[in-house]
């Protein structure tokens, strides 16, 4: 991209990677629905979790952004979205105020949970920010390790969505697991075409994520297998009396099956971008018929 200042707020929209937000607001959204299912839902809360998960998922990128950068792993070769850091959009001491302020402003909106869920959330907000920093930064980076799927199944599922149903309805149900289970595995598809599509460049940077360690076709074989576990774990609903919330999201299955059919196919290279931006959808509208059919 041409004609963008360095430090501009554009280089900063750009660092923010607003296409990565709907993976933060769908835990959210079904958080709520399961809150608004057992007549529990506030908005207050809801709009503090969201923003909460919103700013922690542009702090993650920022964080991503610059150590990536600072490892040497974001090079020429690249072949997803272009990164702030690498392109020199955005200075290494500017990025590192960027991550502060983030952080920092996160935290004091998350804060206000504590009024509908008490101070054991602190704890869970102290949690979320080390991982957000332990992905990609420290001496053992987790996300070098093949350990990104499963902080992606616990911080895009179990936290949020069980934390978002938590502060309103201050418990925890077989339902919430489920949801939680369903929706991290779900958005676990997003880190897995990325990975899929940049294994060589991983392996020539040291990143051992599971498609690095076990190949191409488990990788695509992975990807295949979270979208119909995600699905098909949804039907366990049927035994708690939620007999839509079993039934609509098996209309995420085609789309996911047709994404997966194209990403085998394309098998390597920037292409695999489209594949990126489709899932991204798929991802969004399993949430929405999830949540629909729990409110329903």
């Amino acid at each position: 991209m041409d004609n963008i200042h360095p430090n501009s707020a554009r280089a900063w929209l750009l660092a923010a990677r607003p296409k990565t937000l709907a993976a933060a607001a769908t835990p959210v959204l079904l958080g709520c629905a399961l809150a608004q299912a057992t007549g529990g839902f506030e908005w207050i809360p809801a709009l503090l979790c969201l923003s909460f998960a919103l700013l922690m998922q542009i702090d993650a990128n920022l964080i991503n952004d610059l150590f990536d950068y600072t490892k040497g792993s974001d090079r020429q070769d690249r072949l997803g979205p272009e990164r702030a850091c690498a392109q020199g959009w955005i200075t290494t001491a500017a990025m590192k105020r960027g991550i502060l302020l983030t952080t920092l402003v996160a935290c004091a909106l998350g804060s206000g949970l504590l009024f509908y869920g008490g101070p054991e959330l602190i704890a869970v907000g102290a949690v979320c920010v080390l991982f957000a920093f332990l992905y990609t930064a420290g001496p053992y980076p987790l996300a070098y390790h093949g350990w990104g799927d499963l902080l992606v199944i616990l911080f895009f599922g179990f936290v949020p969505v069980g934390c978002t149903y938590y502060v309103m309805c201050h418990g925890w149900t077989p339902e919430v697991a489920i949801a939680s289970l369903s929706c991290g595995l779900a958005i676990d598809t997003l880190l897995m075409v990325n990975n899929y599509r940049d294994r060589k460049q991983d392996a020539r940077s040291g990143k051992q994520t599971l498609v690095v360690r076990f190949g191409a076709k488990t990788g695509h074989l992975l990807y295949l297998g979270l979208g119909i576990s995600a699905s098909l774990l949804c039907l366990f609903f049927i035994h708690y009396g939620h007999f839509w919330a079993a039934l609509l999201p098996q209309l995420y299955l085609p789309l996911h099956l047709l994404s997966w059919k194209r990403m085998v196919e394309i098998n390597h290279g920037r292409a695999l971008n489209r594949i990126l931006g489709q899932t991204s959808r798929n991802m969004l509208l399993f949430g929405i018929l999830l949540s629909v059919g729990l409110i329903l």
